[in-house]
């Protein structure tokens, strides 16, 4: 749910973000239009009067050219002749470079056929052996069934071989020799033989239901290795291998085949059919020689027109200058249409409107960014969840399985009272008379001697108790400032003959050492070495404070608290903290070690 509700507020940022982007795009767009209306109309209103004199110049000219171009016609007419010429050359060169080019692509399409092919095949094999999710199935089974062995295991009956001198080896499992030492579990009946003795049968008591879990997880692993089509996870491994394998060469020889044919085969083949088939005519002059007379053709023509060069470099200027201005009249006016119509599509938007949506939408953005950096720093860690989660399982597990293990000791011992609820009782009473009367008259004997005995004990007593305040005052007043920063009003009463920490009194309860999560006793544990450290160096005595890997089982809220406290221990101490969470203690600040090598070292 939490990372539901952190995707809808990414969602939100973005939303925002685009209406930020479409607020500050619309005034832009203002902006811009009003300044290209503007600069439209000016240019226009120049360009206008050149364009009409630059007509009226270029009419001129054309009557002058259209004199000088009647006397070009012959040479027009032999230029003629020798562009047939080229274009008879040309047509059976083409014929040729068509040939060499429907080559070409016969030769592709015989490449492409043959690289689909391939992805076909390639395709068909991606199809077989299981996928990714099939493989991860295989490999959680492989591995349940390799915690439930385990769990089998952990409480089987173990047997360990001490061999004598030269005796190595001499018993045996199966075939297999017992290694010196080690601890083999035996969940089942097995039969060791012993070299030279003969056989031992050993019978383990039932410890729960371990075997059946096992074979469940065996037949689970079967069935989906049987569905995979497979025998053994690790040919499940290699299937999926050669499936993906085989997916790559399909991506591979697709890529290929796009290559080859961007439009596919048959395109190809349209290009091909596409390609004329023109036979070349007998009388096809060399395409040189033809672009040979063509030139000389050109040569004469260009000298033909020398007469008249004046009238076309004046015609063909004014055309020039006329066209130029005209087009730029054209465009002008067809920018100043798009800026007029860019500035209609606005509507009767101000620019103060647009910059106050602008401004509206930015602090919208703003809090929407707030409230997904807010959830994603409270964004729980779901694997670390769902481990504590299994922890917790395997736990309820172990704890079945102990009740299993006890359920027949118990059935064991009621049997042996109800055996023996039967004896007669009579005899041990008066035995019992008897020794209450020899231990009335050792009572009277000692009688003075405790009242001796309990008047040293007080006295000693009394002497233990102001040495042991003597001792714990300076610690117990360096601890108090260090037990409230994380529990407020929190004392801590010590062992009367261990001197060790032996309860925290907090919220009104006293709670043992023994029963304090792990949490909490690491905090304690940490808390006392520092009033400690203080202590010894108050007494000139300074030693230096290592934690090393420390406060492993500390929440985020209490880690930056004990923090606090190593920082307030820090003042005349030496605290160094050695760890490989940096993540967990990068807020700690102080100041970080790092390695580097010596001077000319590299």
């Amino acid at each position: 749910r939490h990372a539901e509700s952190l995707d809808s507020a990414a969602r939100q940022v973005e939303m925002a973000r685009l209406t930020v982007e479409k607020a500050e795009g619309r005034l832009e767009a203002l902006r811009t239009a009003i300044e290209e209306v503007t600069a439209a109309r000016d240019a226009t209103h120049k360009v206008e009067p050149e364009a009409d004199s630059a007509q009226s110049t270029l009419s001129e000219r054309e009557a002058e050219l259209d004199t000088a171009t009647r006397s070009l016609a012959e040479a027009r007419q032999v230029l003629k002749n020798a562009e047939d010429v080229q274009r008879r050359a040309r047509r059976a060169q083409a014929a040729r470079e068509g040939a060499e080019r429907r080559q070409a692509l016969q030769s592709r399409i015989a490449a492409a056929e043959k690289a689909r092919a391939d992805m076909e095949d390639a395709t068909a094999a991606s199809r077989s052996g299981p996928d990714a999710k099939a493989l991860r199935r295989i490999e959680d089974l492989l591995r349940a069934r390799d915690t439930a062995i385990a769990a089998r295991d952990a409480t089987a009956t173990r047997i360990i071989a001490h061999y004598a001198d030269g005796r190595d080896g001499a018993i045996r499992l199966g075939d297999t020799p017992l290694s010196q030492g080690e601890s083999v579990p035996l969940p089942r009946t097995v039969r060791l033989t012993l070299e030279g003795i003969g056989g031992l049968e050993i019978r383990p008591a039932e410890t729960g239901d371990g075997d059946a879990l096992v074979d469940a997880a065996e037949t689970a692993l079967r069935q989906a290795l049987d569905a995979a089509g497979v025998e053994t996870p690790d040919a499940a491994r290699d299937a999926a291998a050669a499936r993906m394998e085989a997916a790559q060469k399909s991506k591979e020889t697709q890529s290929v085949c796009q290559s080859l044919a961007p439009d596919g085969i048959d395109a190809l083949r349209a290009a091909l059919a596409a390609v004329p088939q023109v036979e070349e005519a007998e009388e096809a002059p060399d395409p040189d020689t033809a672009e040979k007379a063509l030139d000389a053709a050109r040569e004469a023509y260009d000298a033909a027109m020398a007469a008249q060069n004046a009238s076309t470099g004046r015609t063909s200027d004014a055309r020039i200058e006329a066209a130029r201005l005209q087009t730029t009249l054209k465009s002008l006016k067809d920018r100043k249409g798009r800026a007029e119509a860019a500035l209609q599509r606005l509507g009767d938007a101000t620019e103060d409107a647009l910059l106050a949506e602008s401004r509206k939408a930015g602090e919208a953005l703003t809090a929407a960014r707030a409230a997904h950096g807010e959830l994603e720093r409270d964004a729980p860690d779901l694997a670390t969840t769902q481990a504590t989660l299994n922890r917790a399982r395997s736990v309820d597990q172990q704890a079945r399985d102990e009740i299993a293990r006890l359920k027949p000791l118990l059935a064991g011992l009621d049997e042996r009272i109800g055996a023996s609820s039967g004896k007669a009782v009579e005899e041990q009473l008066a035995e019992t008379d008897e020794k209450l009367e020899a231990a009335e008259d050792t009572l009277a004997r000692i009688a003075q001697e405790v009242a001796v005995l309990t008047r040293l004990e007080r006295a000693l007593e009394d002497a233990r108790i102001e040495a042991r305040e003597r001792y714990f005052a300076p610690i117990a007043r360096e601890l108090k400032p260090l037990l409230h920063l994380l529990w407020p009003e929190a004392e801590l009463t010590w062992g009367e003959e261990s001197l060790l920490p032996d309860a925290l009194i907090r919220n009104g309860q006293e709670e043992p050492i023994a029963i304090l999560s792990g949490g909490t006793q690491e905090q304690v544990a940490l808390l006392v070495r520092l009033a400690f450290a203080r202590m010894l160096a108050a007494a000139g005595r300074i030693a230096p404070v290592i934690l090393d890997d420390a406060l492993v089982f500390t929440d985020d809220d209490r880690i930056e608290r004990m923090f606090d406290a190593l920082h307030r221990q820090a003042g005349d101490l030496q605290i160094i903290v050695l760890t490989c969470r940096q993540r967990a203690f990068r807020d700690l600040g102080g100041n970080v070690l790092r390695l580097s090598a010596p001077v000319g070292v590299t």
